[in-house]
């Protein structure tokens, strides 16, 4: 078996709400299948779906992908992300971020600068570490460069959210050679499994819209050569009224940009490109869609690419 053949990605798993058992059960088939990890995004109550890891698995390793800040105190944080780690027999890592604007806004939450904030916090859980217990693994959200930097400075690794495959290189070129293979580098990357290319990647546009309306992201965009496709959407933003405007920037997304930050196709087709993110150096961790069906479909349908 070649190392393509062997690879597995991670996969992004969601506590929903009455099916949090059954999401369970989907945890322990991607351990019995091998799958390099579990990805908890905050949707669900990620550090309670942790905690649940933690004994509804015995090998597979999971980690928050990523857990807001302004959640919860620091402190508090220590306390509870030392007690996964230590149940879950060191499996479990602490995936943190700042958020965006949005939410911290909806949480009424004070704040300085992102990286003074995430600085200031993880300082804080280190200092409470002979009272919580020793601290899993922590990883920063980082998206630009200077997040990226302060990873490098503060934590043992960095995780993306939609970047582009175009850039990663380049972006990990930023980080010393010793200290990159020291880092867990991951990118949580939208993915469809269909045969159908324009429904997949229709589903695709409508799960971006959302990030497109964030100034961080289309910086972030900006800044890796998509000028022309950030200068479409900053003009939809600025121009038009709310109930067009999901329709609108949907209209807008080239598909060159589309294919760079996400995966669409058969299953061959998905293999290889989550392989591809593997081979620039960062493990991919699919957040599976799919064109017929909730979660529990999708994360079945990248089950069975991987089993035949």
């Amino acid at each position: 078996m070649t190392n393509q053949e062997s690879f597995r990605p991670a996969i992004s798993l969601v506590a929903t709400a009455n099916k949090r058992t059954a999401v369970l059960d989907l945890a322990r088939q991607a351990e019995t299948l091998g799958f390099s990890g579990i990805a908890c995004p905050s949707l669900g109550a990620a550090m309670a779906f942790c905690v649940s890891l933690a004994h509804a698995t015995s090998t597979i390793k999971f980690w928050t992908s990523i857990q807001p800040i302004y959640y919860s105190h620091a402190i508090e944080m220590a306390n509870t992300a030392a007690h996964i780690y230590e149940v879950s027999n060191h499996r479990f890592s602490l995936g943190l971020g700042v958020s965006h604007g949005p939410v911290i806004n909806r949480l009424g939450a004070t704040t300085a600068t992102p990286l003074a904030d995430i600085k200031n916090y993880v300082a804080t859980m280190r200092s409470h570490e002979r009272f919580s217990g020793e601290l899993p693994p922590i990883y920063l959200a980082a998206l630009r460069n200077k997040m990226l930097d302060l990873a490098t400075e503060i934590s043992q690794g960095a995780i993306w959210a939609n970047a582009l495959l175009s850039n990663i290189s380049d972006q990990l070129t930023n980080i010393e050679s010793s200290r990159r293979s020291e880092m867990f580098l991951a990118n949580m990357v939208p993915t469809v499994i269909s045969d159908d290319i324009a429904a997949a990647q229709a589903i695709h546009r409508k799960t971006l819209v959302g990030y497109v309306s964030l100034p961080n992201y289309r910086n972030y965009w900006r800044s890796c050569g998509y000028d022309e496709q950030i200068d479409a959407f900053e003009k939809i933003l600025e121009s038009s009224n709310k109930e067009t405007r999901s329709a609108e920037i949907v209209a807008a997304m080239d598909t060159e940009w589309l294919s760079d930050c996400t995966i669409s196709g058969d299953s061959d087709t998905v293999r290889e490109a989550l392989w591809a993110w593997s081979q620039a150096g960062v493990l991919p961790i699919a957040v599976m869609s799919s064109t017929s069906g909730g979660q529990a479909k999708a994360v079945s349908e990248l089950f069975a690419a991987y089993s035949n």
